[in-house]
């Protein structure tokens, strides 16, 4: 598992081209953005659609063969979208809202959810490359935190934040892709300064009262959180 970490980390670092692509998605691209480097990383180029014309029957097969081989990593990457859903939506709801009304901090608001669309947008790709079918945005419930005004919604914000790097991190021994887990990993290093920057806005600081709280809840090395325990903190902001 460290060697597949290092190599995943290596092609990032090392690679010119590897470290633009996943820049560039951090970064907040579109669509069409993250949908190429998701497939460049994960190896949908020009070469798999310029073939002899296979056959639909051999085109649905090989389809199949790679969702099977990929479960693992579709699972996974699907349960980051929908992560990521709730995110974008929750600070597209702040935003809408007119709770914020300091500049800068509404500007901070925007960034971050530009963040994590952008973030949407590359795993749906990343699940396509995969073979897989993107989960289904689901319904949400944010209008207790967007009527408790700004500190509330920051203070959720922040959990939130401290929620989805525990999340991310929480499945990288799982990736069996170096792709999918060098972006995983990428996109973990963003929820995490999310959150610090969140956690020190709302006073936080460094460590907070309890597990999600702070901009280093957990010390000197992060906790991981398990899908079950991530799923059981987002269940409240779940309508369907």
């Amino acid at each position: 598992m460290a060697e597949q970490h290092e190599s995943a980390l290596a092609e990032v670092r090392d690679d010119a081209a590897s470290r633009k692509r996943f820049l560039k998605m951090i970064g907040g691209t579109g669509a069409a953005g993250a949908l190429g480097i998701l497939l460049a990383a994960c190896g949908g180029d020009d070469e798999k659609d310029s073939g002899s014309g296979a056959a639909s029957g051999t085109t649905s097969t090989a389809t199949q063969k790679a969702e099977t081989d990929n479960k693992g990593d579709i699972e996974i990457v699907n349960y980051a979208l929908t992560l990521e859903y709730l995110e974008a939506d929750f600070y597209q709801q702040a935003i809408d809202s007119g709770q914020i009304k300091d500049k800068a901090v509404g500007e901070l608001a925007t960034r971050i959810g530009a963040n994590e669309q952008a973030h949407v947008e590359a795993l749906i790709a990343a699940v396509k490359s995969l073979g897989g079918t993107p989960a289904t945005k689901p319904m949400t419930k944010f209008e207790e935190v967007i009527a408790g005004g700004p500190d509330m919604i920051l203070k959720t914000a922040a959990t939130v934040e401290n929620l989805g790097a525990a999340a991310y991190l929480g499945q990288a021994g799982r990736i069996q892709s170096k792709e999918i887990l060098a972006a995983a990993l990428s996109i973990h290093s963003v929820e995490a300064r999310h959150a610090a920057a969140l956690n020190s806005l709302v006073g936080r600081g460094f460590k907070g009262d309890a597990k999600l709280e702070g901009s280093i809840p957990d010390g000197p090395v992060a906790v991981p959180m398990s899908m079950d325990e991530v799923l059981k903190e987002v269940q409240p902001f779940i309508a369907s």
